[in-house]
């Protein structure tokens, strides 16, 4: 897997005053086995010299605060830095925050105050038009586990012998945690037992099996498991499941959730108790499907040679499958996959701040006859370990 990465991030001094902005999530990211970084400073391929002055963007030109117009050099930096993209075909890159060549979303306003306005950097628009995704320091720092903020792992049915991967250090039997369901007992496929430890030597928290709404859980009890992973400090949570693929849309196998359709008729943050911990019951749905990680997750299965489709997820309640109707209806709507749970744990877990991955094995199409909790159970046990190798992939490279 090849990176483009800012050089400063790496710890070089090519920063304007002469220093680096090293950042131990992305150093130890381009660590990884399989990991290729490639540096690039375009401020400096652009000619600029170290140190420099601070230079910001302001109605589209570079200048210095004493008003020198560098756009030049800048331009010159942003075409070599692209490139080398095009060079190295990166699976992502990832940019020195706010940076005037490299900041993504956000940049400094040219008032030289410390304001920031919504944009991008030089550097980072060229590649970007060019169709490289882009990330900076900031989202790869947060999503990094350490033994304080765990990956969730969060299993479907069929796919809970991830567990038996993890070295434990601890069990937590799901009656112990707040607000599931007492008494409540798994269905096939699923066990309620949580595991904390390391998965390759990467701090997680596995949970093989969930409630759902179909067994009469509140969404309260159904996301509770959310609530409590982050309890534990996790910021990254990982949802399988297993789906139906719907028809013309995306085909049995391993999917990438890149987006959702709630046809559950619940929310998780209805009522007073359901917003302990969140901030705004309002909250913001677009990319709660942090793109970061579903690109993190693609480029391991291209590196592994394992077939991932992308798409949006509709959850419905169950029991009962999709109807043909309901498969071609949820078509029209642009869903790719349909499954009984995620939908909600995903808003839950958003709402609280979390980067999520989204992933489902298709067992079956969508709509078609012939479908059982058995058949759906046999598949996914069937192709459990293309999932498992793209799991532990996904997290080696974090």
């Amino acid at each position: 897997m090849d990176i483009l990465v800012s050089n400063c991030l790496l710890g070089a001094p090519c920063r304007y005053d002469g220093g680096a902005k090293p950042v131990d999530g992305v150093i130890g990211l381009c660590s990884r086995p399989g990991v290729t970084a490639h540096p690039v400073c375009p401020e400096c391929a652009g000619g600029l010299p170290i140190p420099r002055p601070p230079a910001e963007i302001r109605d589209g030109r570079v200048c210095l605060e004493s008003g020198q117009d560098v756009t030049d050099e800048f331009e010159a930096g942003a075409r070599a830095t692209l490139e080398t993209a095009r060079r190295v075909r990166p699976a992502f890159c990832v940019l020195k925050a706010k940076s005037p060549s490299c900041g993504r979303g956000r940049v400094y306003d040219g008032t030289f105050s410390g304001n920031l306005v919504a944009g991008d950097g030089i550097a980072c628009d060229l590649l970007v038009k060019e169709g490289f995704f882009v990330t900076d320091e900031k989202t790869v720092e947060r999503c990094h586990p350490t033994m304080e903020h765990p990956v969730a792992i969060c299993l479907g049915s069929g796919l809970g012998s991830v567990a038996r991967l993890v070295k434990p250090v601890r069990r937590i039997p799901y009656a112990d945690i707040d607000g599931f369901p007492a008494g409540a007992r798994p269905v096939a496929g699923h066990s309620f037992e949580a595991t904390v430890g390391t998965l390759d030597g990467v701090p997680v928290v596995v949970y093989p099996g969930r409630v759902h709404l179909y067994q009469g859980y509140s969404v309260r009890e159904v996301t509770s498991l959310v609530r409590h992973a982050h309890h534990l400090g996790c910021r990254d949570i990982v949802f399988a499941a297993a789906a139906g693929a719907i028809d013309g849309q995306a085909p049995l196998g391993l999917g990438l959730v890149s987006d959702q359709l709630n046809l559950t008729g619940q929310n998780p943050l209805v009522g007073d108790e359901a917003l302990r911990g969140v901030d705004n019951a309002f909250v913001d749905m677009s990319d709660a499907y942090t793109p970061y990680l579903r690109q993190v997750a693609k480029a391991v299965a291209g590196d592994q040679g394992v077939e991932l489709s992308e798409g949006v997820l509709a959850g419905i309640s169950g029991p009962s499958f999709e109807s043909p109707a309901e498969a071609r209806a949820m078509a029209l709507c642009g869903a790719s996959y349909t499954a009984m749970s995620v939908v909600n744990e995903v808003v839950l877990a958003h709402a609280l701040g979390m980067e999520v991955l989204g992933v489902t094995l298709s067992a079956n199409k969508a709509g078609a006859p012939g479908v059982s909790h058995e058949t759906v159970l046999s598949y996914a046990e069937g192709h459990g370990a293309d999932f498992e190798a793209l799991l532990r992939g996904v997290l080696t490279r974090l």
